[in-house]
């Protein structure tokens, strides 16, 4: 069963046990109904052993998390970018540019010495031919700077892709940050901003404390950056 209001989940409201899409119903009382999504696959799965549950969460209860969740990203988001961008990669800017510089560094230094490394090799080599230089001797040398060679392209190689994530990740909160301030004080949920803005919401099924209240948690994966709250 679903309405232009439950359309605005289509699609993203997820299982945390099966991992497949939670059907919406609506369960009807005398003077009114409760709309709620629970786990489509229950039955199916059940049969065959399959880790999952009946759990469901009502569609208010959902509706007003989301909501919430994302009218604080947005507040954030005009508010103070920057800090928001810095939650957003888990570290401050100071130590997110000393770990960039550092590692920036490393690889001018192992760029560098790679390139004389290969200067020697070919002085070795030359040296060789013209008899400057033992067989052993060269053999060993050749050795020792053919390792090194290696070892350089590894480690230039490994600090090149080091550096490809940072930007990576940086780029990805970026993105989703200007999405996100597309959006001022929104009052209500729509389709096209869920998904602009979120790629699944993950439903766990509802555990009871030892007081007797009930706890139940909900996973916001937001397009780019994934889970941060």
């Amino acid at each position: 069963m679903k309405s232009g209001k439950t359309q605005v989940f289509a699609g993203l409201v997820k299982c945390a046990d099966c991992g497949w899409s939670m059907s919406y119903a609506e369960r009807k009382y005398k003077t009114c109904s409760t709309g709620f999504f629970n786990c489509s696959q229950f039955r199916k799965l059940g049969k065959v052993g399959e880790r999952c549950s009946a759990h469901y969460i009502r569609y208010d209860t959902l509706y007003a998390y989301v909501l919430a969740r994302l009218q604080d990203w947005i507040y954030q988001a005009h508010t103070d970018e920057k800090v928001l961008l810095n939650r957003l990669l888990k570290t401050s800017d100071k130590e997110a540019a000393k770990a960039y510089k550092k590692q920036s560094a490393e690889l001018a230094k192992a760029e560098k010495r790679k390139i004389e490394v290969d200067r020697l090799f070919v002085k070795l080599y030359e040296d060789w031919s013209s008899g400057r230089i033992t067989e052993y001797n060269f053999k060993m040398l050749s050795q020792k700077y053919q390792t090194e060679q290696q070892e350089l392209v590894e480690k230039i190689d490994k600090l090149k892709s080091e550096l490809a994530a940072e930007k990576q990740t940086t780029a990805n909160a970026e993105k989703w940050i200007a999405l996100i301030k597309q959006y001022s004080e929104p009052t209500e949920l729509t389709a096209e901003m869920l998904n602009t803005l979120i790629e699944k919401i993950v439903i766990h099924e509802a555990t009871k404390d030892p007081d007797g209240t009930k706890t139940q948690e909900i996973e916001i994966f937001y397009r780019f950056v994934g889970k941060i709250d």
